[in-house]
């Protein structure tokens, strides 16, 4: 039987989400997890890897078992064995035709910076900090050539193993709240980094570093080197992915 759960984490403790063998990963905490539910070994596949110290707040992932288990079985259970970073928000059965990565239609994510002059404390960790203004306008102006399907090469690590830096961006929205300004996008995926370069390059923007038609200029040069620094891991959370509504998965996730 195929099983969806979503699976909210605070990354900080964890070498991204995928498993391997160097430290501890999200992908191998639940696993364990579900394993010793299960009673035999368990192998998840999500809908969208997370780098090191990188949040989300509803990751989705399936897994199969010939296990007899409720809903609240496989909750309860791998909750009591998960470590207080991790958590499974809900759990239900899913056709076997269910994918958790190739059946995703949108991927989002949210990224945080609070703009102040002194350092976070209990936001530390769960936001990116920058001391100086930063002017949110040319930012929301900037960020709308991103829009559409482009070659996001300027955008992504030297180091992703995608084979096309082809994506397609949906939409991107910079928004204020108070001392807190959020980056939300939304694409088909994301290159490896993508998120967390091209908000280190609309800072450089919204410093006033950079005119709003550097981004646009940067999308078309296809080159790494001339873009903004990477931001922070620890202000970016995958909100998570959006599978269309014949899934049958909870709202949050569909449309």
């Amino acid at each position: 039987m195929r099983w969806a759960l979503g699976i909210e984490y605070d990354g900080s403790g964890f070498l991204g989400w995928q498993g391997q063998s160097q430290g501890a990963t999200v992908q191998d905490a639940v696993e364990r997890a579900l394993s010793k539910v299960a009673d035999h070994a368990v192998d998840v596949v999500c809908a969208g890897r997370t780098d090191t110290g990188v949040h989300a707040r509803c990751q989705v992932v399936h897994f199969d078992s010939p296990s007899v288990r409720q809903p609240r079985s496989w909750i309860l259970g791998a909750n009591s064995l998960l470590p207080d970073a991790v958590a499974v928000r809900w759990a239900q059965p899913a056709d076997e035709r269910f994918h958790a990565r190739f059946g995703a239609i949108a991927r989002r994510y949210r990224y945080t910076v609070l703009n102040r002059w002194v350092r976070p404390a209990l936001e530390a960790g769960r936001v990116a900090w920058e001391r100086e203004p930063l002017a949110l306008e040319p930012m929301q102006r900037a960020a709308q050539a991103l829009v559409g399907e482009h070659d996001f090469t300027s955008f992504r690590t030297v180091a992703c193993q995608s084979r096309s830096p082809v994506r397609r961006m949906a939409s991107i929205e910079v928004t204020r709240s108070g001392e807190h300004l959020h980056f939300d996008l939304r694409a088909n995926a994301f290159l490896h980094h993508m998120v967390r370069n091209i908000v280190g390059s609309l800072m450089m923007v919204g410093r006033g570093e950079q005119p709003e038609g550097w981004i646009a200029d940067l999308l078309a040069l296809r080159d790494r080197t001339r873009a903004g620094p990477t931001a922070p891991a620890g202000g970016l959370v995958f909100v998570g992915p959006v599978y269309p509504v014949d899934c049958r998965l909870p709202p949050e996730v569909s449309e």
